[in-house]
């Protein structure tokens, strides 16, 4: 989740994601990007291929930003199914929705704090199991919906739903610039993209292919980056010391701590790992408390760790 002030990009810096991303395997015409060498969390009509002993076409695809709307109904948010063809036709006539285009990629909801009810049972349905669940006049079907959930908004404007809240592993606070300098900088590299659109993207298309291939090598060696015992004990002690309800923090932050060894082409989590992934992971740690929580959750942290 990405909370700050109005117009200092968070919009922007969310679907540019969509061009860092690496490819993924996907089985050739399927709806919800089934992976081929998961079946658990294959689409129903695929895994009834495999069980026949079919060879499954695959591609590659990118991970798409999928947006959702906040006037978005149900329907449009889960998908639809035609009773009337259901009824007559003996067949479940089954239309996506945006769960279901999300499917291995990003489900985006911006001003996520102004999100309706409705919608938020729905995600918070979504991204506990896995699968969304559309019910309609005693016809029931289930879709994998395994997606990235980010939200972005303006603390000011309402607040988050604590159950909404606890649903986001990562949390970062995005301020407006101060520095004059700087913003002087952003105002002329606005106007540039302006006058020359595909100019500035060239200017910066060798940094983006590095960050690209940095990211690539990451996801690839992720699953060999070792964390020492102590500083598990170190990360939980944290949580613990702090009041965490649950254990998702303790997870996320050793996970957080993994991507960023994996991202500085390290094999091993350092304490500096940690300290960096940390205030992220924990700083919405109670809903009921102030979200800047920063100063403490570093504290402890020094405590811990000395």
């Amino acid at each position: 989740m990405i909370m700050g002030d109005r117009g200092t990009g968070k919009s922007t810096t969310v679907r540019s994601l969509v061009d860092l991303l690496p490819e993924i395997r996907v089985v050739v015409g399927d709806r919800f990007n089934s992976d081929p060498g998961d079946t658990e969390s294959m689409g129903m009509e695929v895994r009834e291929r495999v069980t026949k002993g079919e060879d499954l076409p695959t591609t590659t695809a990118k991970i798409t930003v999928v947006d959702l709307p906040l006037g978005a109904t149900e329907d449009r948010v889960c998908g639809t199914i035609d009773i009337k063809e259901a009824l007559t036709e003996g067949v479940k006539a089954f239309e996506p929705g945006l769960v279901a285009k999300a499917s291995r990629g990003v489900l985006y909801v911006d001003e996520v704090n102004l999100l309706d009810d409705h919608l938020v049972d729905v995600l918070l349905d979504s991204a506990a199991s896995g699968w969304n669940t559309l019910e309609r006049e005693g016809i029931s079907i289930s879709h994998p919906a395994r997606f990235i959930l980010i939200g972005s908004g303006n603390p000011e404007e309402g607040e988050l739903w604590p159950q909404l809240l606890d649903r986001f592993g990562m949390h970062a606070q995005v301020g407006t610039v101060r520095d004059a300098e700087l913003r002087v900088k952003i105002v002329e590299e606005r106007a540039r993209f302006d006058r020359d659109p595909k100019g500035f993207r060239e200017s910066y298309r060798a940094e983006q292919e590095k960050l690209q291939r940095q990211i690539a090598s990451a996801g690839n060696n992720l699953g060999s980056i070792r964390i020492d015992h102590d500083l598990r004990v170190k990360i939980s002690k944290v949580c613990a010391e702090l009041n965490v309800d649950g254990l998702r923090r303790d997870i996320v932050a050793n996970r957080a701590a993994k991507a960023l060894a994996a991202l500085k082409g390290r094999d091993k989590v350092t304490a500096d790992d940690i300290a960096t992934v940390i205030p992220n992971c924990l700083r919405h740690r109670d809903p009921l408390e102030s979200i800047d929580s920063d100063l403490l959750v570093i504290e402890k942290f020094y405590e811990v760790f000395s």
